[in-house]
């Protein structure tokens, strides 16, 4: 038997997570050692200056989650803000408008939710944890097709300032597939981090220096932002679907609430696997409820409660199952970038203030100190027997909610394995329009007269859904890395 599998959205960070489990590691140190080299072999989705979640269910434990998502910054700040900066990416089939530049800077959690994680579940040294990561950042990562297409698109948003140039662009142009990149300011980062913990990053000299250089171009994200962030642990969403206990990410998260909503809604209306007009109407109805009062309402006591009975995120993810019935998801992005690296901290700074999916009813209409109302949904399925029967999670801003639904759909209510659920084609309701993959049977869709837009291959739009599954029958480990995104799964 497996001690252990883990999905991820590039090999070498599947791999880390691996050997871990290997020498002993629980799912938590996996998961940890995954989102470290994540930061290395991924670096243009995630990093020390991103944000996220991680839900946990410890063997034979309850469950909880950790938020280390972005906060809004400006306690103390004052003066006008620099002016945030469009750039559009090309998916191809689809354009989208990002907003970069100081501005666009949140308060980063990554360095105080990794500590937070190993100091409450890890059993290996962070150090340990942190020291292959930076020994591939100073030896150089030699860039895959997927990572090279990323750059590619995103090319607007690095090439916008010279030090995110010097740092991503050594060769004076947009790297491409084959190139080494090396990160040895990452490195040292990396190693600060295993060794001294967060401090540095929040009240220290590398904190100072993020601080000072973004209020410098503009910014609001103040040295006392940056000392006040924590770690907050939450009770997960826990929704009904066919006879198992799904675990989302609660308020004043907004994906996993929209998601618990679409799911009871398909066990309400439907009994076996979902068409795609049943599908498209659960999402439609979820997104109609992200109104002002809605999303107002996310960081009250008691919003889900309320909410559920009145009616009835560029990302990077990690899942991981051990052979002791641990489960870990762990959900992190910075955006897209905001385009600023800060000089010798290995911190490129997230651009979360600018994203228009976490601020839909305009930019900065968040106090300071306010956790935005992300889509990013680290989820945990528990089995009939209440062991964790699947963990997943995906990338893709808006399209998280509808990529997780599908995938969970197609395992219990299709019996897909995990493989097969994340690589089946998706589509996705936003605004009026269904935006659609080849081989969706969309027939009635086209009957009811639904605006569709067709792309024409599998695409990294729909999301990068990394998930791994225990089969309850015989405790198999298996699991799914996206082909959108690179995915890759390594057992241990």
């Amino acid at each position: 038997m497996p001690s252990g599998v883990v999905a991820a959205g590039h090999p070498l960070t599947a791999a880390a997570g691996a050997e871990v489990l290997r020498a002993g590691g629980n799912a938590v140190d996996a998961a940890l050692a995954s989102m470290l080299t994540s930061f290395v072999a991924e670096p243009l989705l995630t990093g020390l200056g991103a944000g996220g979640y991680m839900l946990v269910v410890p063997g034979g434990g309850d469950p909880v989650l950790l938020d280390f998502f972005v906060e809004a910054p400006g306690h103390g700040a004052s003066g006008e803000r620099a002016p945030l900066l469009q750039v559009d990416v090309s998916f191809g089939d689809a354009v989208q408008a990002f907003h970069i530049g100081a501005s666009s800077c949140g308060t980063y959690g990554v360095p105080a939710g990794v500590c937070a994680a190993a100091a409450r579940f890890g059993t290996v040294p962070l150090a340990d944890l942190a020291a292959p990561a930076a020994a591939l950042a100073r030896d150089g990562v030699r860039i895959n097709a997927q990572q090279a297409y990323l750059f590619e698109i995103l090319s607007p948003i690095y090439t916008s300032t010279a030090e995110a140039r010097e740092v991503l662009m050594p060769e004076g142009r947009v790297p491409r597939q084959g190139d080494v990149l090396r990160s040895p300011a990452l490195a040292d980062g990396l190693e600060r981090l295993g060794e001294e913990g967060a401090e540095p990053f929040y009240e220290g000299d590398i904190g100072a220096a993020v601080s000072d250089r973004v209020c410098e171009l503009g910014g609001w994200l103040t040295r006392a932002d940056l000392a006040q962030y924590r770690t907050l642990p939450r009770e997960p969403v826990h929704v009904s679907y066919r006879g198992r206990d799904v675990l989302l990410n609660p308020p004043p998260s907004a994906g996993g609430t929209l998601i618990a909503y679409a799911l009871a809604l398909l066990e309400r209306t439907t009994s076996g696997p979902p068409d795609a007009v049943a599908l498209v109407q659960a999402m439609q109805r979820a997104q109609a409820q992200r109104t002002q009062e809605f999303l107002s309402g996310l960081a009250e006591p008691g919003f889900l409660e309320r909410f559920m009975a009145s009616r009835l995120g560029s990302t990077t993810h990690i899942s991981v199952i051990d052979g002791d019935g641990w489960a870990c998801a762990v959900t992190c992005s910075n955006g897209e970038g905001s385009g600023i690296v800060v000089p010798g901290t290995g911190v490129h700074v997230n651009n979360m203030m600018g994203e228009q999916d976490l601020s839909p009813l305009g930019f900065f209409s968040h106090p300071p100190g306010r956790r935005l109302p992300s889509m990013m949904a680290p989820t945990i399925v528990l089995g009939t027997d209440g062991a964790p029967e699947l963990a997943l999670g995906s990338a893709g801003s808006n399209r998280i909610r509808s990529t997780l639904l599908q995938v969970i759909v197609n395992v219990i209510d299709r019996g897909m394995d995990a493989a097969e659920a994340v690589r089946a084609p998706r589509l996705h309701f936003e605004d009026g329009l269904v935006y659609a993959e080849p081989g969706i049977d969309a027939a009635g869709l086209a009957a009811e007269g639904r605006s569709l837009a067709w792309f024409r291959d599998l695409n990294l739009f729909f999301g990068g859904c990394q998930a791994v599954e225990r089969d309850p029958a015989t405790g198999t480990l298996d699991g799914g890395g996206d082909p959108r995104r690179g995915g890759a799964v390594v057992e241990a």
